[in-house]
Formats: structure tokens, C-alpha cells, sequence
């Protein structure tokens, strides 16, 4: 065996599940609570704000997040090891995009392009499909037989 496969941390599929929504949780969480703290500043208009971001993460979730979280949790079933490296519950592809997410978030808060009152909707809206997509991985690790 390799050095680096000796190396990688394992776990069961059942258990990716979990670390998959917990790290969905958090990523979700984290933009909502910093998209709370954007509207609390600027409390203009914000219950029409709010609603809107609301409908839009919603928007979001069934439009994209859904099918995201469906493919990822059939991935991890799908798996052919019993124990996979701790970073698969992600793919590749995954991985780059949530870089990019993260990276332009960054990008657009530290540029003052948008007045922080647009990024509350922004943060809000895009923490609330994560947040929701991370009920369908808890409800995968409850499912999936154990060993």
C-alpha cells in the first residue's frame, strides 16, 4: 500500500454523510448569521428585503441545491469502498466551485463593489440552500443501514 493511501483519513459511508451535513451546516450558517448581522446594520426596508431573500434562497435551493445535494448523496451510496478518504463527500468539481464561492464572496466584500446592504440579501439568500440542503445529508446518515 502507498504512504499517502496509509496516511488518509477513512471513514464509512455511513459516517460522510455526516461530516457532508455538518460542514453544509456550517457553510449555511455562517452566511446566514453574517447576512443577519448585514441587515441589522442597515435596517432599511427590511422585512421587504428579507422576504425577498427568503423566496430567493428558496428559488435557489429547489433550482439548483436540490439536485446538488441528491447527486452528492447518491454519490457517497453509490461509493465502492467501505471506507472512503474524509474529504469524498465532495467531488472534484465540488470542491473548485465551493473555492470559487468562497473566493468571490470574498472578492465582492473586500472591493466595496456592492454596499454591504446588498451582500445581507446576498449572504442570506445564498445561506439558506446550503442550510436546507444540509437536512437531506442528516436524513441519509439516519437512513443508511449501519454496520
Amino acid at each position: 500500500m502507498h504512504w499517502v493511501q496509509q496516511l488518509t483519513p477513512r471513514i464509512g459511508r455511513r459516517y460522510l454523510f455526516i461530516v457532508a451535513a455538518l460542514v453544509w451546516t456550517f457553510a449555511g450558517s455562517m452566511l446566514l448569521f453574517r447576512g443577519i448581522l448585514l441587515f441589522m446594520e442597515d435596517d432599511y426596508l427590511i422585512w421587504i428585503r428579507l422576504t425577498i431573500s427568503i423566496i430567493a434562497g428558496i428559488l435557489f435551493y429547489l433550482l439548483i441545491f436540490s439536485n446538488i445535494s441528491r447527486k452528492h448523496t447518491g454519490r457517497i451510496s453509490g461509493m465502492k469502498l467501505e471506507k472512503s478518504c474524509l474529504f469524498s463527500f465532495f467531488n472534484i468539481k465540488s470542491y473548485i466551485l465551493m473555492a470559487l464561492m468562497i473566493t468571490g464572496g470574498i472578492l465582492l466584500r473586500k472591493s466595496g463593489i456592492l454596499p454591504p446592504v446588498y451582500l445581507s440579501e446576498f449572504y442570506f439568500m445564498m445561506g439558506i440552500p446550503l442550510f436546507i440542503s444540509s437536512f437531506r445529508f442528516y436524513y441519509a446518515f439516519a437512513v443508511y443501514p449501519s454496520n
